[in-house]
């Protein structure tokens, strides 16, 4: 508890790389009249929002409990305040549910930074196999060294198949559209 209570000003921090990402720039030179393509990423703010609100509540129920003073408004000031009253939070009932959010607060910023490769990238499709119900995603595990895709019933493509696999989900994909 208390090592996520100390890397959340951190994490917090490092989310601001990733409001708003800047592409890498091939050609420096702007053109007169080209358009800023910038864009904020929502789910980033809605996470920093996220553990402000976490963090201040939490810190209002100890110094509603406590009668102590409140910390500012910030990340790391609520960090360090909670810290400061952790022995106590940790002897109250409410102490599983601290636990609880603080950890998912953790988890959730450390996603933000590093989303999951799986997460970003897997594509779920309907299989390919006449008469299958399943779903296709890319497996995350190796099977005898190899990367592997996976129907959910059990049907299986190795790396060499991928080709004719992407070409079956294409032509299924027409067939759905005409």
């Amino acid at each position: 508890m208390a090592r996520s209570l100390r890397t959340l000003p951190v994490l917090h921090q490092e989310t601001l790389h990733h409001v708003s990402p800047t592409p890498r720039r091939t050609n420096p030179t702007k053109v007169s009249g080209s358009r800023n393509r910038d864009h904020l990423n929502i789910s980033v703010l809605d996470t920093r929002h996220n553990i402000l609100a976490v963090l201040e509540s939490w810190s209002g129920t100890v110094v509603e409990k406590l009668g102590s003073v409140a910390p500012d408004r910030s990340v790391l000031q609520m960090g360090r305040f909670l810290m400061a009253n952790l022995e106590w939070i940790t002897a109250q009932p409410m102490a599983p549910d601290f636990a609880d959010e603080i950890e998912s607060i953790s988890a959730e910023l450390r996603r933000t930074i590093d989303p999951d490769p799986v997460d970003v990238h897997s594509l779920i499709r309907k299989c390919v196999v006449d008469n299958c119900g399943g779903t296709i995603t890319p497996s995350p595990q190796r099977d005898a060294g190899e990367s592997s895709i996976k129907c959910s019933s059990g049907h299986s493509w190795e790396m060499r198949e991928w080709l004719t696999l992407r070409k079956l989900i294409e032509r299924q994909r027409e067939s759905v559209s005409a």
